[in-house]
């Protein structure tokens, strides 16, 4: 059994995915601290945290960059001797052979952990995510009440511009990754009592001597048996090394009891809000378009504007001042009609951080949400944050949090991280001020 007060450390792949983890560890009462880098021996203020996370970028790497990212993270996490090691992946499975590789991780995995196979969950039915004899489903958007889509027949991750989703079975995803064996823990093994399905688990690895297990979820009582199962083999082995989405924090957080429910922290939501994108995803210009019409400002930054950003800076700054919430994205929101640019990520990112700064020493903002995942690590990167803990609720798969830096015009600040996915067509509508100009014509 290990003795080491930390129930989980967790590496997500990009940032959105990390704050998700968070959210799902928050609200099911675990005390989580998410970092920007792993921490090192000796690190202090880990004590009152029952888990903590680190917020990567390994989905955006090539195959051949991943063991240079992630076999250090790992060995990090596993010498904080945690009863879990979760890799955090998208819960519509981003990765190919040659793009944040989640098969080529389980490799590196393997030269670190000790246990004899990884698990791989990548349900989340709250997020609207389900596997179903190990092909994976999702809705349109995250948690909204859209259709089902098959992964490979997803209107969105069919057709993810890096990452395209052309197979639902994550067997044959894996498969194109890895030469490790798998197999599928399905969702009649998940409907039975737990000690008979802990039974057929076992009976399934030795008939198949698999070295990955792929399990199905379609329901909140599956993620619970599987948390109950990742909990056995956790105590069995010391710690146990995990692959999945944030469905992984859902299902420990159902067998641990913590206490229900994430302790609110006051955040200024009736003000103006600042929102950030760099999304390339159809959800969220439908989201801009919806705020545009409800009275928030959108402004365009342009590549040409990256190095000085004075002259959007102060249209915002301006905005926020009047009480009017305003964004400043990365493409015009007509660009569905003009050719679509490729963006340097780290660029546009600090340029975004910059707006910001000058926002922040201008005029009050009452909540910052930041769009795209790509873009959310590099903006917290450049702003200086050294770590997170959730303040309270905003969308599903994307809560608000407080940030803590070194930097006193950042430390304490409310932010909000989604994914170009997440949130329903009214996400930043609802941030518009009812004072606002437009918002009461």
């Amino acid at each position: 059994m290990n003795a080491s007060p930390l129930r989980l450390a967790y590496y997500a792949d990009d940032f959105t995915g990390a704050t998700d983890a968070l959210e799902q560890l928050s609200l099911g009462g675990v005390a989580t601290s998410l970092l920007l880098a792993p921490p090192c021996p000796g690190d202090t203020g880990r004590e009152r945290f029952q888990a903590v996370g680190v917020a990567g970028h390994s989905r955006s790497l090539p195959a051949e960059a991943l063991a240079e990212e992630v076999g250090p993270a790992f060995e990090r996490l596993r010498d904080l001797r945690p009863r879990h090691v979760h890799y955090k992946v998208c819960s519509t499975f981003d990765s190919s052979p040659e793009i944040g590789s989640i098969g080529r991780v389980i490799d590196v995995a393997s030269r670190v952990f000790d246990a004899p196979f990884v698990p791989v969950v990548a349900g989340a039915p709250s997020l609207g995510r389900w596997c179903v004899f190990g092909n994976l489903f999702a809705s349109y958007g995250v948690g909204e009440a859209t259709p089902a889509y098959r992964l490979d027949r997803h209107p969105s991750a069919s057709r993810h511009p890096v990452t395209p989703a052309s197979e639902a079975d994550l067997r044959r995803v894996l498969a194109e990754q890895t030469t490790k064996r798998s197999a599928l823990i399905d969702v009649r093994t998940l409907d039975l009592p737990t000690d008979e399905a802990l039974a057929a688990i076992e009976a399934t690895l030795v008939r198949t001597r698999a070295e990955v297990l792929v399990f199905d979820c379609l329901s909140q009582q599956h993620l619970r048996t599987i948390g109950v199962v990742l909990e056995h083999y956790a105590m069995k082995f010391g710690t146990l090394f995990t692959v999945g989405s944030s469905g992984v924090e859902a299902a420990l957080a159902s067998v641990w009891g913590g206490s229900q429910g994430q302790t609110e922290v006051a955040v200024d939501r009736n003000g103006p809000a600042l929102v950030l994108s760099g999304s390339c995803s159809p959800v969220t210009r439908e989201q801009l378009e919806h705020a545009a019409a409800s009275g928030m400002e959108v402004l365009v930054l342009r590549p040409e504007q990256f190095a000085d950003v004075s002259s959007v800076a102060e249209r915002a700054a301006a905005a926020l001042a009047a009480a009017r919430s305003v964004a400043v994205v990365s493409r015009d929101w007509t660009f569905d009609r003009q050719p679509d640019v490729s963006l340097d990520a780290a660029v546009l990112g600090a340029a975004l951080a910059a707006v910001w700064r000058r926002c922040r020493e201008a005029a009050p903002i009452g909540l910052t949400v930041v769009a795209g995942g790509d873009t959310s690590s590099y903006v917290a990167r450049a702003l200086g944050v050294a770590s997170l803990t959730m303040a309270s609720a905003f969308a599903k798969g994307a809560p608000i949090c407080r940030l803590r830096s070194a930097d006193p015009l950042v430390d304490g600040a409310a932010f909000v991280f989604k994914g170009g996915q997440v949130g329903g067509p009214r996400l930043f509508a609802d941030l518009v001020p009812l004072n606002s100009p437009r918002a009461s014509e």
